[in-house]
């Protein structure tokens, strides 16, 4: 996809472009330009025992996270159904984690983390890998991060839902989630995914939908097959900095979702992609739940075991993309059953896409 010029500017006008200010000349045009590089270690292996978790990051050596994403090797044998996503999200430097107090928590992170948990079995054949999105323009020079928790779920089989809104006047570009603790098998995170927050999208509960543009919020979903008063969950925005003017800048919304997984102990797989006036991926998201998403509030699965074992940038054909890939275009979401059937089921998987503006 070919990046296009942001804005045209008459003798005189300005841009404030975070601290810089530019001064476009009579008849000349500010070039503004988006690139993204995806940046990953590779795999990890792990998780190596029962009931656990790792973390693993990927990190940008130049630009800013606008999202990112974790992929597993889901192993063999029945272990395989308790493999499952713990957290997707960003980090000030690649260990810590944003769980304090909520609200504006980071600025211009380059860190992301993938967080991968274990039921009660494991093998050798576990991994987890996570992706960056390193994203650099000339326009959005400053990026925040925006956290918000609960105390949810706490009821077996039930979805823990908390969204993240970015601040007033700036520009979601993706988002994460996360689930603690992470000694606790059964919990996991089911969803990630861009929103609003306004009525129509029950103000987080419905996720953005196919075409839409500018969603402001992200909502994380939590599940637990059983009751644990101690389980949390996090939504994570990444917005644009404070300051900058993102009115010629547009993030168009990729949806897809398909049926399944339904039977015990499978998987499915779902992959969009950014069309061609839509700019560059900069993010995407992923679920698995009940179905129909973006027209009714999150459900849960049909079945307590059901998880994530990925949300990351791809192919066409939904394979993970290489470390230092710049024409990444796709986003796939990769789910799975646990032993249980699973009936009703759907996964969903979301891109964001980032133009150059008018």
């Amino acid at each position: 996809m070919t990046a296009g010029p942001l804005r045209r500017f008459a003798a005189g006008r300005t841009l404030a472009l975070g601290a810089v200010l530019a001064l476009a000349l009579p008849g000349t045009a500010y070039a503004n330009t988006v690139s993204v590089t995806v940046k990953t270690p590779g795999a990890t292996s792990g998780p190596a025992t029962g009931n656990s978790e790792i973390s693993t990051h990927a990190d940008c050596a130049s630009g800013l996270a606008s999202g990112g994403g974790v992929n597993q090797a889901i192993g063999t044998g029945a272990s395989v159904n308790g493999n499952h996503v713990n957290g997707t999200s960003p980090s000030s430097d690649g260990t810590t984690e944003y769980t304090g107090s909520t609200g504006v928590v980071g600025t211009d992170v380059t860190h992301w983390l993938g967080i991968g948990g274990s039921g009660g079995q494991v093998n050798a054949s576990f991994s987890t890998t996570p992706y960056a999105m390193c994203f650099t323009s000339n326009l959005i020079n400053h990026t925040q991060v925006v956290m918000n928790k609960a105390n949810t779920p706490t009821a077996g089989a039930t979805a823990g839902r908390v969204t993240a809104t970015c601040p007033a006047n700036t520009r979601l570009l993706g988002g994460g989630a996360r689930t603690t603790p992470g000694n606790t098998g059964s919990l996991k995170v089911i969803a990630s995914f861009p929103t609003f927050d306004n009525s129509a999208h029950s103000y987080g509960a419905r996720a953005a939908a196919n075409g839409e543009t500018n969603p402001d919020s992200w909502s994380a979903v939590g599940w637990d097959s059983g009751a644990n008063a101690g389980d949390y969950t996090y939504a994570y925005a990444i917005c644009s900095g404070s300051g900058i003017t993102v009115t010629g800048a547009t993030v168009t919304v990729r949806y897809a979702e398909v049926s399944g997984p339904t039977s015990g102990s499978t998987g499915q797989t779902a992959t969009v992609g950014c069309g061609g006036n839509d700019g560059k991926l900069v993010s995407g998201g992923a679920a698995i739940s009940a179905g129909s998403v973006t027209t009714t509030d999150f459900t849960g699965p049909g079945s307590g075991g059901d998880h994530l074992n990925g949300s990351f940038p791809s192919t066409s054909g939904g394979a993970a993309v290489a470390d230092g890939t710049t024409t990444a275009a796709y986003w796939t979401a990769a789910s799975h059953t646990g032993g249980q059937s699973s009936p009703g089921t759907d996964t969903a998987v979301w891109a964001l896409c980032a133009d150059d503006g008018v």
